[in-house]
């Protein structure tokens, strides 16, 4: 394995690259790898553990080694954090149910609405790593990188309906992704602290905004009009863009504060540890703030419990401050469910709670990858999978749409360690010889016309 730097980046265990990278004070080069909405890594821009040279040519004016491998100074530790979030969806999908109980169910629970939430932080991240990392890239490069990310966002949406189309019991993410990338891209020159004051804006608002619009979706036919006009229902047999903005699994309306703020993370330097620290306690403050203000609303209103409980399918209302065991709302939506923290439940207190728990998760990825090189070689695989997530996630639908899931814990649980396993040795085994996976790479050239782009 090629040795970490000082900044924090790491390239893949390969051969020296062709190229030498750029110094550290040049502009960041345009990404080579292209990732697609928070479900691949790309190169990091940044210094790496190659020392700059001319292109083509060794310090010292010898030939340069021509060479298939990768570029230098990936992020590993947002590609390890990226495959715990592919696992994290595995667990969701075609694990147990975590209402077995018992520790098994609580690290079940655990992957709920958060594996999710850790991916669309990271499609953030994504996406400053495509417009320019830590500077954004301006003029023509700024106008290309833009179109890349159209045009990635394009293709995640007719991906994510198609996937739909298979009619699997998975609500797939990826249109939601591609819908919220657009959302958020004007937004992708602001600094690190206008958009953390963006996102934290939006995860106050937005849930507000959101149980209104769903209230007067509810009492309406308007919505039904919007969907008859709406060519992209018609095409894909769904609600189309009011499912994808409003009535979804993932509405892009409170989901783009988690796309915020892994933009404003990926405008730090994460190689320092005081950034890292102050990153760290954002996050703790984030999941107090979040899990245990919706326990202590839920306790200090009168009522509130037993009203989320008599408007869902659960049993009780007792964990509703931060699990999605308190079941899914039947027709109507009370005041009441403002208060609650489950992951799924689209309200201020579950986006900061969710968000706190993806820093801290980011963070402690981070860390363990630029201190602990041991660690780092274990974890090769994982981070295999989180360089390949798309692929991943793909195949994984397309599994579940072959042979189901199991609906009893035990045969569910040999159902997620197929996935898990699959996944880690089909990635392992692709990522030591090609830089990108099948579908990333497919993904990549659909891109290549934003080269054209004056």
């Amino acid at each position: 394995m090629t040795p970490e730097t000082s900044s924090g980046l790491s390239s893949k265990p390969t051969t020296v690259p062709t190229t030498a990278p750029a110094p550290a004070s040049a502009p960041a080069p345009a990404p080579a790898s292209a990732p697609a909405a928070g479900l691949t890594s790309v190169p990091a821009a940044g210094p790496t553990s190659v020392p700059p040279a001319a292109p083509g040519v060794e310090e010292g004016g010898r030939p340069a080694v021509v060479s298939r491998a990768p570029s230098a100074g990936r992020l590993v530790g947002i590609d390890l954090a990226r495959g715990l979030a592919v696992f994290g969806m595995y667990a969701a999908h075609v694990g147990p149910d975590p209402e077995t109980g018992g520790p098994l169910g609580f690290v079940l629970e655990l992957a709920r609405g958060r594996s999710s939430a850790l991916f669309a932080l990271l499609a953030g991240f994504t996406l400053v790593l495509i417009t320019g990392r830590p500077e954004p890239r301006t003029g023509r490069a700024g106008r290309q990188a833009v179109a890349r990310m159209v045009i990635r966002s394009v293709v995640l949406i007719v991906l994510g309906f198609a996937l739909t189309a298979l009619d699997t019991d998975v609500d797939v993410i990826l249109a939601f992704y591609g819908l919220t990338f657009l959302a958020v891209l004007p937004l992708y020159r602001l600094r690190a602290g206008t958009l953390a004051a963006v996102a934290a804006v939006g995860a106050l608002v937005m849930p507000q905004v959101l149980y209104l619009i769903r209230l007067s979706i509810e009492e309406g036919s308007w919505a039904d009009t919007v969907i008859a006009w709406d060519p992209l229902a018609r095409i894909s047999d769904t609600d189309g863009f009011m499912e994808l903005l409003f009535t979804g699994e993932y509405p892009v309306l409170t989901w783009l504060s988690f796309m915020l703020a892994g933009m404003a993370v990926a405008r730090l330097d994460l190689s320092r540890s005081t950034v890292r620290t102050q990153l760290a306690v954002t996050g703790a403050a984030l999941t107090g703030l979040g899990y245990g203000g919706s326990w202590l609303a839920l306790r200090l209103v009168p009522h509130a419990r037993a009203t989320v409980a008599a408007a869902t399918d659960g049993d009780s209302a007792a964990s509703a401050w931060w699990s999605d065991t308190v079941g899914h709302l039947n027709d109507d939506t009370p005041a009441a469910w403002l208060l609650v923290g489950a992951p799924h439940s689209q309200t201020t207190f579950s986006i900061l709670g969710n968000t706190g728990v993806a820093l801290l998760l980011v963070v402690l990825c981070v860390t363990a990858m630029d201190r602990l090189p041991r660690l780092r070689r274990l974890a090769t695989p994982v981070r295999a999978v989180g360089m390949t997530a798309l692929t991943a996630y793909v195949l994984h639908i397309l599994a579940i749409r072959v042979f189901g899931m199991a609906e009893e814990t035990g045969p569910a649980l040999v159902d997620l360690l197929v996935h898990s396993v699959t996944a880690l040795l089909l990635a392992t085994a692709w990522t030591r010889r090609f830089r990108r996976g099948p579908l990333e790479y497919g993904l990549h050239v659909t891109t290549r016309p934003a080269r054209y782009v004056r």
